[in-house]
């Protein structure tokens, strides 16, 4: 015989709900193990980089801007800027050939940029710098037949002409995949659209494909500018003193302040390359409005948003 239970109906009016609870964050430990290690190993070499008087600290401020110094770091500054213009022009008309219907642009696009992206940049600089032994003169005139005009090779290829021409050429020969990326990435209905309004193909290029294009271009395009200031160190071999040229130079003449020169070469280019990262950050920063619904916050934003956290916790625990 089954029994029926009956449930009596609370008397009076309903509690009101307690207070919620506070939810704890999940506990991991081999996070904050990790963290610790990290940070023990990073002070190791802190200490060890500051206290090893190997490193010679006080000549490394007596070289750091020594006008000799700056001298070469302005070469390189030099040979950067010129060979990235180049190459960025190199790569969109390299780029623009292989998306090219003429099969003679496609095929000597493509084998450009397939060559000068095997062949080891010190090489192509060295090939450079010994072509006056192949070529003596240059001229312009009929293909084929008189010249008109005659050149001494060696006149014209002065050290920084051949850095130059060196880097830019291997430098357009990578630029040319990253605005090649750039394009293809554009919607296909952007060029049916720009088709449809009887724009000229120069202007659908240059109004509406490109510039939707450089969003993801010049993020890319920065990120190889890191690269080619770093590729500057080989112009060393042409003969022309840039930043590291110079510095190797004065290690061999000053033998006891190698390891102090080289600390000024290494922490110039981190210097150099720390800014083009700051305006990489920017430049993707800038193309993604549009993209995303929110930015991400800045560095300085976070922080400026961990301290009014830091104060307003303050504020509440020391609130009577």
């Amino acid at each position: 015989m089954s029994e029926s239970i009956v449930r009596a109906a609370p008397a009076g009016p309903p509690e009101p709900p307690g207070p919620a609870e506070r939810v704890l964050p999940l506990h991991r430990p081999g996070r904050w193990i990790g963290g610790a290690l990290v940070l023990v190993l990073v002070a190791q070499a802190s200490h060890g980089l500051l206290t090893n008087p190997f490193y010679q600290w006080d000549r490394f401020a007596y070289w750091f801007l020594r006008p000799v110094v700056l001298e070469g770091l302005w070469i390189t500054l030099q040979v950067a800027a010129y060979s990235a213009l180049l190459g960025l022009a190199g790569g969109v008309l390299l780029a623009l050939g292989r998306l090219s219907g003429n099969p003679v642009l496609r095929s000597v696009s493509w084998t450009y940029v397939w060559l000068l992206r095997s062949v080891p940049l010190i090489v192509v600089l060295l090939f450079l710098y010994n072509l006056s032994a192949l070529y003596p003169t240059l001229s312009i005139g009929v293909p084929f037949g008189p010249a008109f005009f005659t050149f001494n090779e060696s006149r014209l290829a002065t050290d920084m002409v051949v850095a130059v021409v060196g880097l830019s050429a291997v430098e357009a020969a990578y630029a040319a995949e990253v605005v090649r990326a750039g394009l293809l990435s554009v919607d296909q209905g952007q060029h049916e659209a720009a088709a449809a309004l009887g724009l000229p193909r120069r202007y659908q290029f240059t109004r509406i494909v490109f510039p939707q294009a450089l969003r993801s271009i010049v993020p890319s395009y920065v990120n190889l500018l890191i690269g080619l200031v770093k590729a500057t160190s080989l112009v060393f071999y042409v003969s022309l003193l840039d930043l590291f040229g110079t510095v190797q130079g004065l290690g061999s003449t000053y033998p006891g302040d190698v390891v102090p020169l080289l600390l000024v070469a290494t922490v110039w280019y981190v210097l150099l390359t720390s800014v083009l990262s700051a305006v990489q950050y920017h430049v993707e920063r800038h193309y993604s409005r549009g993209a995303l619904r929110t930015l991400a916050p800045t560095p300085l934003q976070r922080a400026r948003a961990g301290l009014g956290e830091l104060r307003s916790r303050h504020r509440k625990e020391t609130a009577p």
